[in-house]
């Protein structure tokens, strides 16, 4: 390493790439009086829906409310069972809470980190009614055998996607009708951001139906236009719902975000790459293995510090990062071990030890599309240098 001094000005964990044409069709939108759902909204459901190659998508104001509709829309309720994964944020159980089912966790497969399909099917009983698989930081879950597994036992599936924009499984894109619904995050870190926002994609109209009036208070088709030219007044409550929806003003950066998205996941995949290749032959730093079924987003790029060949653990290598004025994150601490987990369903440290095990390990380092070729050779030089000093 030619480097001696950490890099002078901190590298934050994640940042959007927002340019002149988010920028002048957000002062658009503003000039236009459409700032809540309208046009733009529409427009752009329909451009992500021909991406992903589905006959609906949705906008809402999160994946948390798109995943928290889909259930509802698929009949989950009281007294249900949904199949989940730990290793996510906690709104992808959240959700099976607040419909008022009880979430089972299935453990990680230990190279993907996405939910074990192998172990799904001793979790179902006669009350599980549908399965949420996460595809975590990018990379697609085992999806043929979690579908076969839902048609056998006439389970629902709705993918967590919110990691997935561009992921593709078996060549086909996630959210194009792989599972009965998809939901994705447009969160400020994530690969294609509106600061906050999310979508849902199904191929079923009945669902897609629910979805939309549910979104928007439970009140009729389009009485979003209700004070647009043409737009009438009357509404009627179909369903006690939510506010849910997407506004123009998410979506005028969202259409121009998703015009970018291929540049920019090409430039995490060069980022990526310079990760694999720098420490690929590091026994210290387990890099992310890549299932032959999938083209990951790189969402993330998740390492794993490898604890037997080094005398710190990961909090101080985390401590050590900071120093050199690298920022981190991790992903995630697994849902079964927060407090209203273990206290309400009576989860306990070792109940799922492949994900806890990686939890203990596992660093987000940054990777996104505006950072550098020298800011990446300074995380680069960061972990070799940590490793260096704590190897044994």
């Amino acid at each position: 390493m030619s480097k001696t001094e950490p890099r002078k000005e901190f590298l934050p964990y994640a940042l959007p790439l927002i340019e002149e044409d988010e920028i002048n069709e957000m002062v658009d939108t503003l000039k236009s009086g459409w700032i809540s759902k309208g046009p733009k909204t529409i427009e752009f459901e329909k451009q992500f829906a021909e991406y992903v190659g589905v006959k609906h998508a949705i906008g809402t104001n999160s994946a948390t409310a798109a995943l928290h509709l889909a259930l509802i829309a698929a009949g989950v309720g009281e007294g249900d069972e949904v199949i989940t994964t730990p290793m996510t944020f906690a709104s992808s159980a959240n959700t099976i809470i607040h419909v008022g089912a009880t979430p089972v966790f299935v453990d990680i497969d230990p190279d993907t980190y996405c939910i074990d399909a192998n172990k799904i099917e001793e979790k179902i009983t006669d009350k599980t009614k549908a399965i949420v698989p996460v595809h975590y930081s990018g990379h697609a879950c085992d999806m043929d055998k979690i579908m076969e597994i839902a048609q056998k036992h006439n389970l629902f599936v709705s993918e967590d996607a919110a990691h997935a924009v561009y992921t593709q499984y078996k060549g086909k894109m996630i959210g194009g009708g792989i599972g009965d619904t998809a939901s994705f995050s447009f969160y400020a870190t994530k690969n294609l951001a509106t600061g906050e926002g999310g979508m849902l994609t199904t191929n079923s109209d009945e669902i897609a139906e629910k979805v939309r009036v549910m979104s928007l208070h439970g009140m009729s088709k389009a009485a979003w236009n209700r004070y647009g030219k043409g737009g009438s007044w009357r509404y009627d409550i179909e369903f006690p719902g939510f506010k849910y929806n997407m506004t123009d003003m998410q979506a005028a950066l969202g259409i121009h975000q998703l015009k970018k998205l291929d540049r920019m996941q090409e430039s995490r995949s060069e980022i990526a790459s310079m990760y694999n290749e720098a420490f690929g032959d590091m026994p210290e730093i387990i890099i992310p293995k890549i299932a032959e079924y999938t083209r990951p987003s790189w969402h993330l790029y998740v390492i794993q510090v490898n604890d037997e060949l080094l005398s710190i653990d990961r909090d101080k290598f985390i401590e050590e990062l900071g120093e050199e004025n690298i920022g981190t994150s991790v992903h995630f601490i697994p849902v079964h071990l927060h407090p209203y987990y273990k206290r309400t369903f009576g989860y306990k440290e070792g109940d799922l030890p492949v994900c806890e095990k990686m939890f203990n390990r596992i660093i987000s380092i940054p990777l996104y599309p505006k950072m550098t070729k020298q800011d990446v050779e300074d995380v680069i030089y960061a972990v070799k240098r940590i490793v260096e000093k704590y190897r044994k």
